[in-house]
């Protein structure tokens, strides 16, 4: 006689979860090339339209500006992939999907690691897009093989902060419209730090911000990863920066999540 297995596999459904979400990207790869297609334009657009200019009053050229520029646009990579994370959680909260998900004998933390998992991956192959085109229009790194490893490794780390802060707004959302303008700031503050131009070059209350808000020190500590340069306090305050974000939006994503289940 056959019995039913009442446990929960928490690796298992995730790992279901996981291949759900891949099938979805792999369903709609117009989702990744839109989010991967905003860093791209701003790429070019600083390089072939400012980049001159920029580039002469860093006291170089357009090739130099497009070096300066690169880690700028791979962080805005990651913050765009993190709002198509917003949107897919949005989705599933707002057309039933947590519904039928409750009914299902599944690990209540499947369903949202799946999202991150599969978020995490499309990041992945985003940023080696936007690479990519970074080094065909002029992006000239210094890295070692050891420093390209620990700039990935860096990359995944600032990737899944950013994720769990997405996974969190996507659910406080109403509608999927509200969930892909949430996270929007994100794209926003590489402009409102050291991506495009030095922080010195900035008024002194912008300065300020530039200085301390949590993007300057993880583009600072990518930029010197990548140029083979001293990182100094930037790796430490960008690491301290990502764990403050993943573990407060984990908790956010953990709290508003299990109150929707329970319902």
């Amino acid at each position: 006689m056959s019995t039913v297995d009442l446990r929960f596999h928490p690796l298992r459904d995730s790992a279901t979860m996981l291949r759900r979400n891949i099938r979805h990207m792999l369903r709609y790869p117009s989702m990744t090339l839109m989010l991967v297609g905003m860093p791209i334009i701003f790429l070019l657009l600083f390089v072939y339209v400012f980049g001159g200019t920029l580039g002469a009053g860093l006291g170089g050229d357009r090739a130099s500006y497009a070096t300066y520029v690169a880690p700028a646009i791979i962080i805005m990579a990651i913050a765009a992939t993190v709002q198509g994370t917003a949107i897919s959680i949005a989705m599933d909260m707002t057309e039933g999907v947590i519904a039928r998900f409750r009914t299902m004998h599944i690990a209540r933390v499947s369903v949202l690691t799946g999202h991150v998992l599969g978020s995490v991956i499309q990041a992945v192959i985003s940023l080696a897009i936007v690479i990519g085109v970074a080094l065909l229009v002029g992006f000239r790194p210094q890295a070692s093989l050891a420093e390209w490893l620990a700039a990935g490794g860096f990359l995944i780390v600032v990737t899944f902060a950013l994720v769990w802060l997405a996974v969190a707004l996507g659910q406080v959302s109403k509608s999927v419209e509200t969930a892909s303008n949430l996270p929007m700031p994100l794209t926003l503050l590489p402009f409102l730090g050291s991506g495009f131009v030095p922080t010195d070059s900035m008024p002194a209350g912008l300065r300020w911000f530039a200085e301390y808000q949590p993007f300057t020190p993880i583009m600072e500590t990518l930029r010197g990863l990548l140029m083979d340069r001293p990182l100094g306090d930037n790796a430490w305050l960008a690491l301290a920066w990502c764990a403050v974000i993943a573990l407060g939006s984990y908790l956010w994503s953990k709290r508003l999540f299990n109150r929707e289940y329970a319902h």
